[in-house]
């Protein structure tokens, strides 16, 4: 009987396809994990179009929705500070600490934390708050490998995992691929890339046909010379990027703030941020409210590249105009800082796009080409991850021929992140976390001691 043949590295053959298998196993597991995710998405895009800037107007139904906030937020806040104290945050941290800390991840990444930060973030996403889903369905990947592999995978397998709840969740396995390489494990490595794109590629195939768009803005086509791009990228990858950057720092600072005051005082804090985004809501008709996906998308669809959806939309005039950019901003900033589960990728998007198209909307050049290149900046400059923003924007225009443009605004963006933010801003958080994490133990502990000494 002849010897098993062997692969490359002194694998059998066979042990390497049962790998693969188990690992496909992984991304189809993962993808069907993130429909759930994706029809609330859907369901919040419908729900967002009864609003006055989309077509709809004030009626009662409308109205409740932008009243939402002030119940929903004061609710999760309580229920944070409670029984789901555990789900709390975006999911990032929380992944990166599991990822880095084995002996933390039974905790992290239970099915029971997991349910409870997806129902906290369901909820939120259903009241309309402006926030994404990258935290929750990172986290939610890497929750469903450590719970098949029963706590026995590695990190490397984990991060691949947590790539494939990205690639699900937005139908974009190359950037989940990017995001496991470039944030997660900071390394570019054949034993990492190629579990990442097998379970990426799997989970967005099953996402796919759970009803995840291919491409969430629509194929846009490209009628514009290098040059010409790299003529509009470099005011907008400068501008979205520092607003990008700027969400990334008052996130944290706003997360010291608010995030212990939340937990301290959730009902009065959570009227606090309802009330906010309540109000920003009333203001911009609906613009502020949600990830900012359907501000996009009906821009793009109403100018195209080359005309003006701020004309349609309402938002031409530098104040409006800086007051939407505004808006984008602070929505954000206020949910995800108050501990909801989220993410920043969409948000990210919405307040560089619409930078980006002001921008270019003003200096009477193609406000659907800035929308574009400035989401590309605006994701780049928040999370300074340059090629994982270029990888998404790429894929979500649908034209390669944008490469150029997208490619300069992105990498502007991270450079101008950089500058304004050293520590970026998973990290950053990360770092908030356990800092707030041993502050509170060794408040416990001083009490403790009095306690005894009394």
């Amino acid at each position: 009987m002849g010897a098993p043949v062997r692969a490359e590295g002194g694998r059998s053959a066979s042990g390497l396809l049962f790998q693969g298998c188990a690992m496909a196993g992984v991304g189809l597991a993962v993808g069907l994990a993130c429909w759930p995710l994706n029809a609330i998405d859907r369901l919040q895009d419908a729900l967002i179009g009864r609003f006055p800037a989309y077509g709809g107007s004030w009626t009662v139904p409308a109205l409740l929705l932008a009243l939402a906030p002030i119940a929903t937020v004061p609710l999760l806040l309580v229920l944070q500070a409670g029984v789901l104290h555990r789900s709390a945050g975006s999911g990032l941290p929380q992944l990166l600490e599991a990822l880095q800390r084995p002996e933390r991840r039974d905790l992290q990444l239970a099915a029971g934390t997991t349910a409870g930060r997806l129902a906290l973030w369901g909820a939120a996403s259903l009241a309309l708050l402006p926030i994404g889903r990258e935290g929750p369905a990172a986290q939610l990947g890497a929750a469903v490998a450590h719970g098949l592999g029963r706590g026995r995978l590695s990190s490397e397998l984990l991060a691949a995992a947590a790539g494939a709840g990205l690639a699900g969740a937005f139908n974009t396995p190359l950037m989940g691929v990017i995001f496991v390489a470039e944030e997660l494990s900071r390394r570019f490595q054949p034993n990492l890339i190629w579990p990442s794109l097998l379970m990426a590629g799997v989970a967005a195939e099953v996402a796919g046909l759970g009803g995840q768009p291919l491409f969430a803005l629509g194929i846009q086509a490209t009628p514009w010379a290098e040059v010409f791009q790299a003529f509009w990228a470099l005011p907008v990858g400068l501008g979205a990027g520092l607003l990008g950057a700027l969400m990334a720092k008052l996130l944290v600072f706003g997360t010291a703030l608010i995030l212990p005051r939340a937990r301290a005082h959730p009902l009065a804090t959570g009227l606090a941020v309802g009330t906010a985004l309540t109000a920003l809501t009333l203001i911009s008709g609906g613009q502020s409210c949600g990830d900012g996906e359907t501000l996009l998308r009906q821009t793009l669809s109403l100018s195209g590249l080359e005309g003006s959806g701020a004309v349609t939309l309402g938002w031409t005039g530098a104040a409006r105009w800086g007051a939407l950019v505004v808006m984008r901003l602070i929505g954000p900033v206020l949910a995800l800082a108050a501990g909801i589960p989220g993410g920043v990728i969409d948000p990210a998007f919405a307040v560089g796009g619409s930078f980006g198209g002001g921008l270019l909307e003003l200096l009477g050049g193609p406000s659907g080409l800035g929308v574009l290149l400035g989401m590309a900046a605006g994701l780049a400059g928040a999370t300074q991850l340059p090629v994982m923003s270029l990888a998404f924007a790429i894929r979500i225009t649908g034209s390669q021929q944008l490469l150029p443009g997208l490619l300069l605004a992105a990498l502007l963006g991270a450079v101008v992140g950089r500058w304004l933010m050293p520590l970026p801003l998973y990290r950053a958080l990360e770092k908030l976390a356990s800092d707030q994490q041993i502050h509170t133990s060794k408040q416990q502990w001083n009490a403790d001691v009095l306690e005894r000494q009394v």
